[in-house]
């Protein structure tokens, strides 16, 4: 028995050792209720904390005061799959902060003061499957390839923000998508908001709160009203109206075809002057061959 006891302490220390060590690299006001969560919800912090387990999998950081993330924070961090920081002073997303989560799966950063989403915020987020963005205020601008390459995110949340428009091109890239809220948000239903109206008309079953649950603002009273009240006729007056890109087409085109015009014009001209040069010829050697 005593040789089997000798054989095991040295695992038995080992154990001790890392259990020790995981009780100390949790941060001092935040609690780690297992080895791989960190819950450090309504703590006042005003930055994220340090000494975080690198192998911690569920980080917990809501109703905070923290007004930014740093960049390598992911980089450290390579097994965190779930990630809370709802409730805080967020303002902005350095840029590549998000792009190496690899393994992330859920990710709520609603009720912040977000500004923006820039384009390639989620650059490598693969796994990414539920991101939380709404109650953001003063979200107004959503760039055009800020969800670029979640090919499996199933649930986006965009709900009562700042946003008046956008463009339906951001949602494109999400072949995974299950549901989509909208509602709560300043739409303008003019000829910016008509390819989106008519996208969600196609995918309203993944709108919880239906299209009735939406509401736009119609000009040029101001007059809210459901999209449900409104169908693509509403929006008739824009099937003529031509975008930046349609109007650079046009021009391209009309450059196009007047250096084509005249090219034909030129080489038409050289072709009947060579035929008048060569009748002219002909006729003086008709002339000399009479002489």
């Amino acid at each position: 028995m005593l040789p089997c006891i000798n054989w095991l302490q040295p695992f038995l220390a080992l154990i001790s050792s890392t259990l020790l060590t995981r009780g100390q690299n949790c941060p001092s006001s935040c609690l780690c209720p297992d080895h791989h969560t960190v819950d450090c919800n309504s703590q006042g912090l005003t930055r994220v904390p340090d000494s975080i387990p690198l192998d911690v999998r569920r980080l917990l950081l809501s109703n905070n005061w923290i007004p930014w993330i740093p960049s390598d924070f992911l980089v450290l961090y390579s097994d965190l799959v779930y990630l809370d920081l709802r409730n805080n002073s967020l303002s902005q997303l350095e840029p590549g902060t998000l792009s190496t989560s690899s393994r992330l799966v859920f990710l709520d950063l609603g009720s912040n003061n977000l500004t923006e989403i820039p384009s390639g915020t989620f650059g490598e987020s693969r796994s990414l499957i539920k991101l939380r963005l709404g109650n953001n205020p003063y979200l107004s601008m959503v760039g055009m390839d800020a969800f670029t390459g979640l090919t499996s995110l199933r649930e986006l949340e965009l709900e009562r923000n700042g946003l008046k428009a956008l463009d339906v091109r951001v949602l494109e890239p999400l072949p995974s998508l299950r549901m989509l809220r909208l509602e709560g948000n300043p739409w303008l239903c003019n000829c910016h908001f008509a390819k989106l109206f008519v996208w969600l008309t196609e995918n309203r079953h993944k709108l919880p709160t239906g299209m009735e649950g939406i509401e736009c603002s119609l000009p040029p009273d101001g007059r809210r009203v459901p999209l449900s009240l409104l169908s693509e006729d509403s929006f008739r007056e824009c099937r003529g109206t031509l975008t930046l890109t349609d109007y650079l087409i046009v021009i391209f085109s009309g450059i196009s075809v007047s250096v084509a015009a005249i090219m034909a014009s030129f080489f038409l001209a050289s072709t009947v002057h060579c035929f008048q040069r060569l009748s002219k010829g002909n006729k003086g050697d008709e002339e000399e061959g009479n002489d």
